[in-house]
């Protein structure tokens, strides 16, 4: 699937909000954060600057991301899942932000606790590896 540029830029945008919601950014946040800014064919420099300044930007609009399609939206919403488990620290206020962004995409709350429960039965190992992106590029 052809990913549209304002989808692969919401994506990568929709993560960075996951990643600021609990005010702080582990090792392992930043390495999913850089390898999916990387799968989605933004700059190194580029990534490597928004991350570095992410805690301090208040400037990113939090309004709940609406996509193109409802399959990416699935995908985002999966790696979002798995970026709030990567730091075993998962806060009530990223998973409120992921499910606002579930149904303003018309994904209901029984498929969002499903999937969360899945993601959260997942080993460390399994969170870090498989992103659900890399199955619609």
């Amino acid at each position: 699937m052809e990913l549209p540029q304002l989808d692969k830029s919401n994506y990568l945008k929709g993560l960075l909000i996951v990643a600021k919601k609990d005010k702080q950014l582990t090792e392992q946040e930043k390495k999913i954060l850089k390898s999916i800014a990387d799968k989605l064919g933004f700059a190194k420099d580029f990534s490597e600057d928004t991350i570095r300044n992410l805690l301090s930007n208040k400037y990113i609009n939090e309004t709940p991301i609406k996509f193109s399609d409802r399959k990416i939206a699935e995908s985002f919403i999966s790696d979002g899942l798995k970026l709030a488990f990567a730091d075993n620290m998962v806060s009530d206020i990223e998973i409120s932000w992921l499910l606002s962004t579930a149904i303003e995409n018309d994904l209901n709350s029984d498929w969002f606790n499903h999937k969360m429960k899945k993601i959260k039965e997942s080993s460390a190992n399994q969170l870090n590896s498989e992103f659900a992106l890399l199955s619609i590029i």
